[in-house]
């Protein structure tokens, strides 16, 4: 019997590179996403069937894998893609703005993962795959909110994993550097204030840097091939950087002092 992958935020980047790659590998793909009216070309691929799912809405949640099992019989996969940047001085940042980035990256999460323990517990199998961010072990100026999201995606995977092990069920962390998708455009917010003008002068340096980097860096291939090793490789290990595991080193033996000046040469030089 094939097996089932069931991926949120699969309209666009890494989520659609995700779904085209498992279904290249043979397994069902269950493409979720917030209107799948807009996705007819996944829709045309066979074994993959889209599906309405909002990650800030339960019963969409609820809906999207009860319908997943009845197309397809079974998931064995769960892979939490959903998610988006809220970008700019924290100063500048509304309570709802606040909300509706932890409500997205962290709680919709929290949701979907509610939703799929149950069934992996009783199967006494299962990977939940988190697309966390190498922004989850460490920052930059004006990626605050985002930032505190992944760190909290982190802290949460980790802790789950101790839970979930005895069942059978996988806990993976995916850690992207920069990837080439819409996160620079259609998946950023960014933060203003009226009357705010402080941070125009550094926000006039960071910007462009940070969108440079993610014009210069690889296609979301890498982080799909990253999923599918996590879902596949049979271990217990936890945490997948695809092309960030050099920074992240670095940050691991480096004093901060000298990290953070790093940092600050390269996005607000």
């Amino acid at each position: 019997m094939s097996k089932v992958v069931f991926i949120t935020g699969a309209s666009s980047g890494i989520g659609k590179e995700t779904a085209r790659l498992f279904q290249s590998k043979e397994w069902k793909v269950a493409a979720t996403m917030r209107d799948p009216s807009g996705s007819e070309d996944l829709q045309r691929i066979v074994d993959v069937e889209c599906f309405r799912l909002d990650v800030t809405d339960p019963e969409s949640i609820r809906d999207a894998f009860s319908a997943a099992l009845a197309r397809f019989g079974r998931i064995d996969a769960v892979v939490n893609n959903a998610g988006y940047g809220a970008v700019g001085p924290f100063e500048a940042a509304s309570k709802d703005e606040i909300s509706r980035q932890f409500e997205t990256n962290v709680f919709g999460l929290m949701n979907v993962c509610r939703e799929a323990i149950p069934y992996f517990r009783e199967a006494k199998r299962g990977t939940i795959v988190n697309v966390a961010s190498m922004g989850g072990r460490i920052t930059f100026p004006f990626y605050s909110l985002y930032h505190a999201s992944k760190w909290a995606v982190e802290g949460f995977s980790e802790s789950l994993h101790y839970e979930l092990r005895p069942f059978g069920i996988r806990v993976k962390i995916i850690e992207p550097g920069p990837i080439k998708t819409d996160f620079y455009d259609r998946s950023m917010t960014l933060l203003e204030k009226e009357g705010l003008t402080a941070y125009d002068h550094l926000l006039d340096k960071a910007m462009p840097n940070m969108a440079k980097a993610g014009a210069e860096a690889p296609g979301p291939g890498i982080v799909a091939e990253a999923i599918y090793t996590a879902v596949n490789d049979g271990s217990w290990k936890m945490r997948y950087s695809p092309n960030s595991r050099l920074i992240l080193a670095l940050r691991k033996v480096l004093p901060d002092s000298l990290f953070f000046a790093i940092v600050r040469r390269s996005v607000l030089r």
